[in-house]
């Protein structure tokens, strides 16, 4: 049910967010955290401020809206609180040598009042158009998938002097400063996977380098690169031509198992590119034995040697990166990362850590095992299975306390104009 109230929360719930009680200075603070974040694990359809706040008794608007846009509280401190919550217990702390993935993720906004908002290529829906993107940093272990930081890309048009505006960053800035983020607190990936926006980028290239990170990114096909057959003379070509000179015997069958079960034909040459030092592995993925054949083929590069990066290597580590897909997906659908009612940068920044702290507080609780013994019985082995066992237990509880406060429900109903009778 919609409905909930802050009274009838399982206590699981307000024992983790005490754990970020001393970063608020006032009791209001705290409270209307457990009010926003319980409103985005919520059954609300909308998760915007207005439905929240509606669909919880006892929780008001004005409130949730003051605390998002005007109380004095610190966003990149409660998502350093979030990361130690989940780095201080065993079954969910940082594993060395994790899979960083570098994204970004955009939505459509309509109007040009929201910070940020111009007309610019959204990931969801394929094409250009008006809206908001983000990037992120998100881990990946083997056994979670944890977004790590985040931040605005403001596009040019939103800015009162454009690209010479000292507030405009492109998106390789702000992933390299996301990164160094991660880097500081002492997280240092074994990996680092980028799609094309960055791998395609030299400069974004040498600068991960530079930090001694192995990465593996997407390339354009247009990208020419320097080889030397054997016996033959040392050429350049463009990486569409190289992979048009290659016989189809070059590409080696690996099956994939992601979401959707599927094989790529794959090879790795050795080559070197401009402005890189050394040489560098090149990938060629196609998703068929044939070049003829193939309606989609792939370019990628990696630093990591050569006796590493086979092809089979090259595309299974890659494959990884389907995780922040996931992620986006998730918190998106179930959580409201897309959905709020402000318009400036710190609030909207606010509203997306708070979405990380509920998709934090399902997988701290998915790992340690408190929703699979008290709310299911089943194994929880996706995002939606162990929050709807949370919904399960505040369903459970509110319908307790509705027992116990039917004329405050009543009241409640009625000042939504609405007769509970």
């Amino acid at each position: 049910m919609k409905e909930t109230t802050p009274a009838a929360m399982p206590p699981c719930f307000d024992r983790w967010c005490k754990r970020f009680d001393d970063i608020f200075s006032h009791q209001a603070q705290k409270r209307e955290f457990r009010n926003y974040v319980g409103g985005l694990l919520g059954e609300s359809e909308r998760k915007n401020l207005s439905q929240m706040a509606n669909n919880a008794v006892g929780v008001t608007y004005h409130r949730l809206h003051h605390f998002l846009t005007e109380a004095p509280w610190s966003a990149p401190e409660v998502n350093e609180r979030r990361l130690q919550v989940m780095n201080k217990c065993s079954q969910t702390h940082i594993s060395r040598g994790f899979t960083l993935i570098l994204d970004d993720s955009g939505h459509r906004k309509s109007g040009n009042f929201t910070e940020g908002v111009g007309r610019q290529y959204i990931g969801e829906i394929g094409k250009t158009e008006n809206g908001i993107v983000i990037v992120t940093t998100h881990l990946y272990d083997g056994s979670k998938s944890l977004p790590l930081d985040i931040e605005l890309y403001q596009h040019a048009s939103s800015l009162p002097e454009g690209k010479k505006d000292f507030e405009f960053k492109k998106k390789p800035e702000l992933g390299l400063a996301l990164i160094d983020r991660s880097l500081e607190r002492g997280y240092r990936p074994g990996i680092v996977l980028i799609d094309a926006g960055y791998g395609n980028n030299t400069t974004f290239l040498l600068e991960l380098e530079k930090r001694k990170l192995k990465y593996i990114g997407g390339i354009a096909k247009n990208r020419k690169v320097i080889i030397a057959p054997e016996g033959g003379a040392i050429e350049e070509k463009r990486l569409d031509n190289l992979a048009k000179s290659l016989p189809s015997q070059a590409f080696t069958p690996i099956p994939l198992n992601l979401e959707n079960k599927k094989t790529v034909w794959v090879t790795a040459i050795e080559v070197e590119l401009s402005r890189l030092e050394g040489k560098r592995t090149i990938a060629i993925v196609m998703n068929a034995s044939t070049l003829d054949e193939a309606s989609d083929i792939d370019y990628f590069i990696t630093n990591v040697v050569g006796s590493i990066a086979t092809p089979e290597w090259i595309v299974t580590t890659y494959s990884q990166r389907n995780w922040v897909e996931v992620f986006y997906r998730e918190a998106k659908g179930w959580l409201g990362l897309k959905e709020y009612q402000v318009r400036d940068k710190r609030s909207l920044l606010r509203h997306f850590i708070l979405v990380f702290c509920a998709y934090t507080f399902i997988l701290w609780h998915t790992l340690t095992g408190g929703l699979r013994r008290r709310w299911a019985n089943k194994p929880l082995n996706t995002f939606p299975e162990a929050l709807e066992a949370f919904r399960t237990a505040m369903a459970f509880r509110f319908i307790e306390w509705l027992n116990h406060n039917r004329d405050v429900f009543l009241a409640y109903k009625a000042s939504l104009g609405f007769v509970w009778a």
